[in-house]
């Protein structure tokens, strides 16, 4: 194995050792792992000097926090985007002008930098991290809260801020006139990757997972999905956006896809393992040496930042209609510098606006005011008066009903037609490509995922939904599913299409709460219609029907209890063959009953 093989396989031990180590520890100590993850970093860079590229680290971390964006995106359609367009560029304009501002009046009177530097920095100082605040909205349950989503906004509007801000870097550190026509050049590029995106998303990204999907190959899906995600993020930064933001668009374009559960369940390990190494990364990369030099000014400035930013903050919420709790948890989840600050401190030493030493020291200051955000959560929880908490209604486009349906055989369509036309939402989701495209030209909503992953189930909402319907088409199908809800979610009504008798016996002992065979009602209905043209009255043919139905159930409780033979006289060990069930007049009840039923053996 080469050196440069090793190292990397070392580093990559040492990260996921130090992940496997700090977060629980952390956890267990009601820190958070955010927190762990963040000394986990310091101790094995900055301390230890077990690691020291921590710059390449970052940038391949950084995809953690654009996978995070594009789940984002996936649970944000395009009109529940559009119906926070007030806070995006209402609130969220107004916080990075406003903090933007008054951070750059702070430099100057410091004596940071002149004017020029100081409206870089100030500007810079005024983003805030992404992946702190998103991590921790996601990890408390908060994001479709109403302070979830105005956070959000903001935290969106500050990663379109960032083609303005570069496009100033480059304005103040040359020639106006040649830079100016480089702005407008960068912003032209901006926007005509912004629609690039949208188009494909719209036209071209579901008939694409359509096509993958009919291959049944489920590694090519998530290669797929990858390929998506990086793509778009890709696009964006050749065009001078973030990556995110591609990400986070790509994501919206296919909140109304059937593919959307599948997706996030295909992304999801990725994104938590990838944005726990973009926090071990921001540790790896913090300057202890530059804090050591500038200790004074370091701890006056981290927590004259923090408390800035969070003050604009809690005023102009409480402006636009926030309670006083959900003012205090924005202010406190968005006070600390953003991880784009990085790349523009950085561009702006490059282009001569601060010295290196300058650089160094507001990208330090960044750093320590991420470490900080674990114990800004600890203070909103004494500063919240948990007065009733304003919730908007959550919009999943079709997950979270209170009906979720695994599974869109013949069966399930006939039953959803029922639950539909009551006016019930329903969320069904299928895996095969076929049946949810022909669905479609029906007017079904269907999301492409497999019932037999957990993490599809939970993305398509089953920890909202009040009964689960499992109608797919094979038993062992059906028995895996169901064993794997009732282990993980033990109190979900679980109603159950069977495959035939015996199905139905081995699924009353699973516990389900209603199973129906396919065959049962429609062989009754036939029956009785039969019975009807041979000349016997609708009322006798529905008592029949009845008592077959009742003398069946009774049946089948015995069975569950004593076995499937229960009640059969044995012969050879095997069962004899049943008498023929009669009238009701002249039904002997029970007894009879037992030995009754053709299905016994399999129908």
């Amino acid at each position: 194995m080469s050196t440069g093989a090793e190292a990397l396989f070392t580093e990559t031990l040492l990260l996921l050792g130090g992940a496997i180590v700090a977060a629980p520890l952390f956890r267990k100590l009601g820190l958070g792992t955010v927190l762990g993850y963040l000394a986990a970093g310091v101790l094995i860079g900055p301390i230890a000097h077990l690691i020291s590229d921590a710059e390449d680290i970052l940038a391949v971390a950084e995809l953690g926090v654009v996978f995070l964006l594009f789940i984002i995106g996936l649970e944000l359609k395009p009109t529940r985007l559009w119906h926070m367009r007030h806070d995006i560029f209402g609130l969220g304009t107004a916080q990075v002008v406003l903090t933007g501002l008054v951070l750059t009046g702070a430099c100057i009177a410091t004596g940071l930098a002149d004017w020029r530097g100081a409206l870089v920095a100030g500007f810079g100082l005024a983003l805030s991290s992404t992946a702190f605040a998103l991590q921790t909205l996601n990890g408390n349950g908060e994001m479709n809260s109403r302070h979830g989503q105005r956070s959000f906004s903001i935290l969106l509007l500050q990663d379109i801020a960032i083609v303005p801000l570069l496009a100033m870097v480059s304005i103040l550190g040359g020639s106006v006139e040649g830079d100016g026509q480089s702005a407008i050049v960068d912003i032209a590029l901006s926007v005509g990757a912004i629609v690039a995106t949208i188009v494909a998303g719209r036209f071209l990204l579901t008939p694409l997972f359509q096509v993958i999907a009919r291959t049944g190959a489920r590694e090519v899906m998530i290669a797929t999905a990858l390929f998506v995600v990086m793509g778009s993020a890709m696009l964006m930064q050749l065009a001078g956006l973030s990556m995110a933001m591609g990400a986070f668009l790509s994501g919206v374009m296919l909140a109304e896809s059937s593919y959307r559960h599948e997706l996030e369940a295909d992304i999801e390990p990725f994104r938590g393992l990838l944005l726990a190494l973009f926090f071990m990364a921001v540790g790896l990369s913090m300057q202890l040496d530059v804090i050591w030099n500038n200790l004074a000014v370091v701890l006056i400035a981290v927590p004259a930042l923090m408390a800035i930013k969070a003050l604009i903050l809690y005023g102009l919420c409480r402006l636009t209609g926030s309670g006083h709790d959900d003012a205090i948890r924005i202010a406190l989840l968005l006070p600390q510098g953003g991880e784009f600050g990085f790349v523009l401190f950085t561009t702006a030493a490059v282009a001569g606006l601060i010295s290196a030493s300058t650089s160094s020291l507001l990208i330090a200051i960044v750093t320590l005011s991420m470490a900080l955000m674990p114990l800004a959560s600890l203070v909103t929880r004494r500063l919240i008066r948990e007065e009733a908490r304003e919730e908007i209604e959550e919009d999943f486009e079709g997950a979270g009903s209170d009906v979720l349906i695994i599974g869109f055989s013949r069966f399930a369509q006939i039953a959803a037609q029922i639950l539909l036309a009551s006016g019930r939402d329903v969320t069904i989701i299928d895996d095969s490509a076929d049946r949810i495209r022909q669905a479609a030209s029906f007017g079904f909503r269907i999301y492409f995922g497999d019932g037999c992953r957990l993490d599809v189930l939970r993305a398509a909402g089953i920890e909202r939904a009040k009964i689960v319907a499992v109608c797919t088409q094979k038993r062992e199908t059906t028995d895996r599913i169901v064993d794997l809800i009732r282990d993980e979610y033990h109190d979900v009504r679980l109603f159950v299409r069977a495959y035939d008798r015996v199905h139905s016996i081995s699924l009353r002992k699973r516990d389900v709460d209603y199973e129906l065979r396919e065959t049962l009602e429609s062989g009754l209905l036939f029956g009785r219609r039969t019975i009807e043209t041979l000349g016997v009255s609708q009322d006798e043919a529905y008592a029949i029907g009845e008592d077959i139905r009742r003398r069946d159930e009774e049946r089948l409780k015995i069975q569950v209890a004593d076995g499937l033979h229960a009640g059969h006289h044995m012969l050879h060990n095997r069962p004899v063959r049943p008498e023929p069930l009669v009238k009701p007049k002249r039904a002997t009840a029970l007894p009879e009953a037992q030995g009754a039923g053709a299905e016994d053996n399999g129908a």
